[in-house]
This record gives structure tokens, sequence and C-alpha cells, in this order.
């Protein structure tokens, strides 16, 4: 088939990669022609073409996206004449954390108290009702700990309302957690599931760095309740192709705090640490074709995050259980350049492979 990509990126890459050797072609609406994905299949770049969307519709048999901030608009206009998968409410609904709060409790999800925050006055109201310390995020976009500040005294409600710049805003009661999980799963269109372990994230400045799979010391109770909130929230959406879950390990349980309608940067680990990887799954779902085996490879993974320069190189390249994946992409700071993919046999080598990739993570 013929799949056509909102969008550009590193994700867009990867999933092309994956899906070349299935017998798909891929093409991309993107800014410019020197984005990661532009290589890998025909770029309807802006510069070249300001119809590149209605282009890309001609192009494609089926249309997925990397990002849930893609316009709703768009994708229902793009619906009429091709399939978007994941669909429109999904993307609806995971663009705006209060939509997203909204269905959590709607399906007795556990998530964060949240109050909607349009005004200094609400905002007040808000901190009243939940409390401090609390987190004010806008309400759409902001990704990688962008548009979040985080509240510990009154003195700071003005100061926290004037970061948001007058967006519609979100105040998200503090949750006390042991550490920070993540749930990967997609859905076929014949409904068919299937679910990735859960794997542990450690974030740095808002930004994920170190992904380890399977999560440790994981009951198997815990693993069936991700899966059953993930399940509800897939049905619930009609949900085509990958969808993921963040969520926070408690005292008293899990707590989902976001999700995101797509490939997510907590499962690049999947390419080789899975016998089908989050990519490949995202693609046999939006085309129809069977979904893939999401055992584990081995019995451990990790992906350490590339992030703002590319760094050593030349040391994962010779670590016999390590992979690169580069994104053809200059750096910056605080920008994914790439990432490393780890497997292990035994948790004693996979923290030794980690410790000799100790200059690609944060002090």
């Amino acid at each position: 088939m013929k799949i056509g990509v909102l969008g550009a990126g590193q994700l867009g890459r990867m999933m092309a990669i994956s899906g070349y050797p299935l017998n798909h072609q891929f093409g991309f609406s993107g800014n410019s022609n020197d984005e990661p994905s532009a290589l890998l299949g025909h770029m309807f770049a802006l510069e070249d073409n300001a119809d590149n969307i209605e282009s890309l519709v001609v192009f494609a048999d089926v249309i997925t996206y990397e990002s849930e901030n893609t316009d709703v608009e768009i994708v229902r206009e793009i619906n009429k004449n091709v399939p978007v998968y994941p669909g429109e409410k999904s993307l609806f609904i995971t663009q705006h954390r209060g939509r997203e709060k909204a269905l959590f409790d709607q399906l007795n999800i556990p998530c964060a108290p949240y109050q909607m925050v349009n005004s200094l006055t609400d905002l007040e109201r808000a901190v009243a009702k939940i409390g401090l310390p609390a987190i004010l995020k806008t309400a759409t976009e902001g990704y990688d700990g962008k548009g979040q500040f985080l509240m510990r005294s009154k003195d700071q409600i003005k100061e926290a309302f004037e970061s948001m710049n007058g967006v519609e805003s979100i105040l998200e009661g503090f949750v006390n957690f042991k550490r920070e999980l993540s749930l990967i799963a997609v859905r076929g269109t014949d409904n068919d599931h299937k679910y990735y372990p859960l794997v542990e994230n450690t974030h740095h400045n808002g930004i994920l760095r170190l992904t380890i799979a399977p999560a440790q010391n994981i009951d198997v109770d815990v693993q069936k309740t991700a899966e059953h909130y993930m399940q509800t929230l897939l049905d619930e959406m009609d949900h085509v192709g990958v969808l993921t879950i963040e969520l926070f390990e408690t005292e008293n349980g899990l707590v989902v705090n976001e999700m995101a309608p797509r490939v997510h940067n907590s499962g690049h680990w999947s390419i080789e640490g899975a016998n089908t990887s989050q990519f490949e799954n995202h693609i046999r779902a939006i085309t129809g074709m069977p979904l893939g085996d999401t055992s584990l490879t081995h019995n451990f993974s990790a992906m350490v995050n590339i992030i703002g320069k590319i760094g050593p190189t030349q040391i994962p390249l010779t670590m016999p259980n390590a992979n690169l994946h580069l994104y053809d992409k200059d750096g910056r700071a605080n920008r994914k350049l790439g990432h490393i993919n780890i497997t292990a046999d035994s948790l004693a080598d996979l923290e030794k492979s980690i410790e000799q990739l100790k200059d690609f993570l944060p002090n």
C-alpha cells in the first residue's frame, strides 16, 4: 500500500524503515526537504508545494500521523477520501489534556485530580481545591517538559499563570510516585490487540533519557491492570494503530498520566528488543495486516536517548549488544538526535552496558 505520513520527523523515518520490507511505499508531508524522513519516500514539502496535503492524499491509500498536535480539521477532511489511522476521535481527545482527563474519569481510570484554568481567578480556585504542590500545564501542545510550571507555594500563582501566556491550561495535582512507567499497545482494524510489557522510564529536565524493558519487579496483576486500562481506551476511541499510555506507579497502584496516539519514544527499544517493533506493528495495523508478536527477543532491553549532541558513537559501535540509530538531524540543545538500543540476557549485563554508555546520559 501507499502510506502517507503527516509529518516527516524521526518517527515517520522509523515507520518507513520498518514498512519497506512489508512491500509498502511512503510519502511524507513536512516543512522542508531536510527533515529526517525526506530521503525515505516521496516528500510533499511545503516549500515546494503549498497544497502538499492534497498531493499526499492523492498519493496515499491510507494516512497516519507523527504527532497528537496534528490539526483535527485536516484529518477530518482527509478522511472523506482516504482513511486516516488512528482516527479523528483519538486525535481530538489526546491533543487536549482536559479532554484526556475527562475520558479517564468517564472510564474509571485513575488519574491526578485536575481543574481547567482560563483566568487568574480560575487558577486561584483550582489551587484552593487541589492544593499544592501542583503542576500547571498548557491544555494543548507542550512536550518534553515544555509548557509546564511546578507550583509549590501560593506566592507562585501569578507567575505560573503568566508563564502560560494566556492559553487555556490545566492544573494537575502532584502525584507521589515510585517511578514512571509506560505501556505501548497496538489495535488492528479487526479489533485484535497486542501489548508490549510495561517499561520503566527515566527523565531529565522533562526529556526521556533512558527506558528499561521490561520494568523490573512488576507483578502480573499490575501488567494486567495496565492492559485493562489500555484496552478500555483503545475500544472507546475505536483506535487503530499504536497507542501509548504513560503511568505513575504509586503506593496505591497505577495512575495514568497521559497518552499519545502514535509510536512513542519509550517504545524505541522494541526495534531490536521485541520480535515485532512498535513501528512495524503500527504499519501492520493501519494497513490491515495481522499484528506481529510483541514478546521480547532477549530477557532485557534498554534505550538510551541521544540528546543535544551526537557524542562518541564509536562506543556503541564497538559493543556487540548495542544498536545505534541516528535521525539525520543537526545538534542543538535538548533536541532528540538518535537513540541506542541494548539487549542483554541478564540484568547485570544490561547495567554494565548502560554504564558503558554513560557519556550519552546526564550526570
